[in-house]
Parts: C-alpha cells; structure tokens; sequence
C-alpha cells in the first residue's frame, strides 16, 4: 500500500480543476447548511386544544367570582393546556441547484488540497477486521481523524473503522462538503479519484 500526499500538480494531472477556497466559501456554508436540514428529523410535534385532554366546559361562571373570565380548561395560560402555534412533523430538507453543489464539493476539495491533507493510496484493503491493525496504518499516514472515500467502501474497511470515533469511510457517490470538512484527513483511493474526476467534469 503505498500512499502520497495529494497537490495541486495532481489536481492538473487528474484533470480535476480546484479552485481557490474563497471561491466558493458561499457555496460550502449552503451546503452544510442544507445538509443539517435534510438530516433533521423533524418530528418535534405539540397538541392543540382540539388534541389535549380536558372537560371542553367553561370552568366557572362570567361574572360574580372576581377572578379572570376563562373558557375552558384546555386554554394555552393553564397548566396541562394546549400549545398554540407549536411545532408539528414536518420535513425540512430543501434542495440547491447542481452548479452549487459542483462548486461547494470543488471548493471543500480545495481547501483540503491547499492544507495538504488529501492522501491518494494505491489501494486499501484489509486482511483482518481489526480495529487496531486499521488505526496502525492511519498512524503511519499521519490521519488518525480522516475520511476514507472508495469508489466502493470494502466490508473490511467498514468493519476495521467502526470501533474508530474519528474515522468514516464513504463511496465516492456519497461524498459530501459536510464530512469533508468534518474531517483532518481525506484518504482517497486511485479509482475513487478518478471516479471524483469523472463526478466533477
């Protein structure tokens, strides 16, 4: 397995165009943005008066008492009454368009490159399913928090980094701004990069 740090030259080589981060720093904040809502679940949920439970029965009479006039028990003031205007299950995903979510993905891609935290390995394959051996190797290449992007993520792969809080393994397919930048290192695999080249052309 041999490894090297990915530059700029690369880039040319690839035929992969980096711009400078600055570029499209706008573009990264929507992604990320966009990419926390999508994630949400959106479950968060309130009752109404019609939903609270309660006499519908006006709890004393208009006039005579010297207290404040009240319908019923279920009203917003009382404890255990409804919630007026909450929250109710909805989605919050939203979409942006393609070019935006071109040059977010080149931009995040740039900064890790300017960093020099994008590591190209030849290919990445474990004999064994252990954590350990996997946490040896990403010590040696200095990325003990990293991405690993594969064209397609090995099942060895997945099983070696799951005890590993810091490490993520993704297919190219899946690749986005959010674990990116999440992320110290990006360890990507020769095929994976093509497969980015051909995603970014």
């Amino acid at each position: 397995m041999s490894a090297k740090t990915f530059t700029a030259e690369d880039a040319q080589a690839a035929n992969l165009v980096l711009v400078g981060a600055e570029k499209g720093r706008q573009a990264v904040h929507d992604l990320v943005i966009a990419y926390r809502a999508n994630r949400r679940t959106g479950s968060a949920c309130t009752k109404t008066r019609g939903e609270v439970s309660g006499n519908n029965r006006k709890i004393y009479k208009q006039k005579g008492t010297g207290r404040a006039r009240h319908g019923a028990i279920r009203a917003p003031q009382f404890r255990g009454g409804a919630v007026i205007f909450g929250p109710h299950p909805r989605s919050h995903e939203y979409s942006l368009n393609k070019k935006v979510r071109k040059l977010g993905l080149i931009s995040a891609l740039s900064l890790k490159s300017q960093e020099n935290s994008i590591i190209v390995l030849d290919e990445l394959r474990m004999q064994e399913f252990k954590s350990a051996i996997m946490l040896k190797k990403l010590k040696g290449l200095s990325a003990q928090q990293a991405l690993i992007v594969d064209d397609i993520v090995d099942q060895s792969i997945l099983s070696s980094i799951s005890n590993l809080p810091h490490v993520d393994a993704l297919p190219v397919a899946g690749l986005n701004v959010l674990d990116i930048l999440k992320h110290d290192k990006l360890v990507l695999t020769v095929s994976a990069l093509k497969k980015i080249e051909e995603r970014l052309l």
